[in-house]
């Protein structure tokens, strides 16, 4: 375990190789799971702010189910997250050809909007905790990613250095600079 600045580090974050390869996994973490993407809750005024821009990228179904309940949700322990739709898919979700993809980074990527997703997909698989004091960044595990796994290894490509940019969005460069000091 490490500890950089006020947050506790699982080690499997500096073991584990992963490098995601939507090609081969079809961007399954959009689709699977019990409950949406978690949200912070200023990421909630900024999804609200930019939703007309971030619409026409969504399916209908999508679009429907945020007017009718709007776009957050709350999951079993009662952490905010995305809305999702028959049990599943985010609210966000939509395809590229064959490949889920989230409405609101599409249209990150096309200058629409300047806000990319929230920090918990653009961290994935990486899970921040937030404890008060400190928080508590780990590796999730999730079988939809052992093709990322397979990759990872035979790259060699650490988890924390294919996260960089979100990391660094999350915790800032003084923080990841640490990170890499530790390992």
């Amino acid at each position: 375990m490490l500890v950089v600045g006020n947050s506790i580090v699982s080690d499997n974050i500096k073991d584990v190789k992963f490098c995601c390869n939507l090609s081969l996994c079809k961007g399954m973490c959009c689709v699977e799971g019990d409950a949406g993407a978690p949200l912070e809750k200023k990421e909630i005024k900024i999804i609200e702010k930019y939703y007309s821009k971030i619409k026409p990228y969504m399916t209908k179904e999508g679009i429907e189910e945020i007017d009718k309940y709007g776009i957050d949700d709350e999951d079993i322990s009662g952490e905010l997250c995305t809305r999702i739709i028959d049990g599943k898919n985010c609210v966000f979700l939509t395809f590229d050809n064959d490949i889920a993809m989230c409405a609101i980074e599409k249209a990150y990527l096309d200058n629409v909007i300047d806000f990319r997703k929230p920090i918990s997909c653009h961290l994935y698989p990486i899970r921040v905790q937030d404890y008060g004091e400190f928080q508590a960044v780990n590796y999730h595990e999730w079988d939809i990613c052992k093709l990322a796994l397979e990759q990872g290894e035979k790259q060699g490509t650490p988890l924390y250095v294919i996260l960089k940019e979100p990391l660094v969005r999350k915790f800032g460069q003084k923080w990841y600079d640490e990170l890499l000091a530790q390992i």
